[in-house]
């Protein structure tokens, strides 16, 4: 296994982190799920990085690679929306896309092909990172004393009643019904067949 496919596994490790984190229900548990999401967050753009820059883009990592963020972020918007922060409906919507553009990849397998993950789908992932790490700051910030100018600005960064947390959700939830289309018309060809 070469470092790039090590950290992609390792991501879904943090996964687990961050899954334990949240069912701590506590401060340190919000501690905890917020630093282990943003490591496997950060760790999302290294491992492809250092893959192209090393020459190690292997069929193994354009599978996995997708599949950690698809696990990391479905498990992320389930929490949200245990929480009340993001409506049911639009993490259903983005458990659906992804489960449709598994089986779109499952069937490009079959068919001797890899299907990579797509630039819109990476701006995709890029947004609702951003939409689940505002939150996740916002767990752990919000019981903090304010007075203290960066936790200040933290915090209204990241309330929800501010603007970066409903434009980041909406905005991701808009790319991922594009970029979950742009899959289905990319791969008609072999829904065809």
């Amino acid at each position: 296994m070469n470092v790039p496919n090590a950290i992609t596994f390792s991501r879904l490790v943090l996964t687990a982190v961050f899954v334990a984190g949240t069912a701590m229900e506590s401060a340190l548990g919000h501690w905890i799920a917020l630093v282990s999401f943003v490591i496997a967050a950060i760790s999302d753009f290294v491992d492809g990085w250092l893959a192209r820059k090393l020459g190690l883009v292997t069929p193994m990592g354009k599978l996995m690679d997708p599949l950690a963020d698809k696990v990391l972020v479905c498990s992320a918007y389930v929490y949200l929306s245990q929480r009340g922060f993001c409506p049911v409906w639009v993490t259903v919507m983005i458990i659906a896309r992804e489960f449709l553009v598994t089986g779109l990849r499952q069937i490009a397998v079959e068919a001797g092909q890899v299907m990579a993950a797509d630039r819109l789908g990476k701006w995709k992932t890029g947004l609702q990172l951003t939409f689940c790490i505002t939150c996740l700051v916002w767990f752990a910030f919000e019981p903090l004393s304010p007075g203290n100018p960066f936790v200040d600005l933290i915090r209204y960064l990241s309330n929800p009643a501010s603007w970066l947390t409903p434009a980041s959700m909406w905005l991701a939830l808009g790319l991922t019904l594009l970029s979950g289309w742009n899959y289905l018309w990319t791969s008609r060809g072999l829904l065809k067949s």
